[in-house]
């Protein structure tokens, strides 16, 4: 498959994530709901990797590769404890394009860390998410 159909699908669970979510939340607290979450997300993975036998390759882990993939670890755990509260006090429709300005976000650390190229369609596209989330947030 092409990746454009792997980002396509995340896209659409993403989104799937955050309706369901939010219906769950409902009377939890977002922690609690968030470690529950996670749990489920930690069984899958492990599940994925022992299904396809991909678990013999931790020993090839790279020292760099675990502190980079921990640090990614803590990233995603403060992303989705601050997201969960976020979508516990907001509406999906507000709370979710604001936490998809992480696209943005993103493609300026790419540009600054990773050194990737910043093409006029790539800034372009950047600048109207910016818009598109200051318009729903003021």
């Amino acid at each position: 498959m092409h990746w454009v159909v792997y980002a396509l699908l995340a896209a659409f669970f993403a989104a799937l994530t955050s309706i369901l979510a939010k219906i769950g939340i409902e009377h939890v607290n977002a922690n609690l709901a968030t470690a529950i979450r996670t749990a489920v997300v930690l069984l899958i993975a492990w599940g994925i990797v022992f299904a396809t036998g991909r678990h013999h390759e931790i020993g090839a882990v790279s020292q760099k590769s675990w502190v980079f993939l921990i640090l990614s670890g803590f990233a995603t755990g403060a992303s989705w404890l601050f997201f969960f509260r976020a979508l516990q006090m907001g509406d999906v429709s507000k709370v979710v394009p604001v936490d998809k300005f992480s696209v943005v976000i993103s493609m300026v650390l790419a540009f600054i860390i990773l050194g990737e190229a910043a093409s006029a369609k790539t800034i372009a596209g950047g600048v109207l998410i910016t818009i598109g989330t200051l318009i729903l947030v003021l």
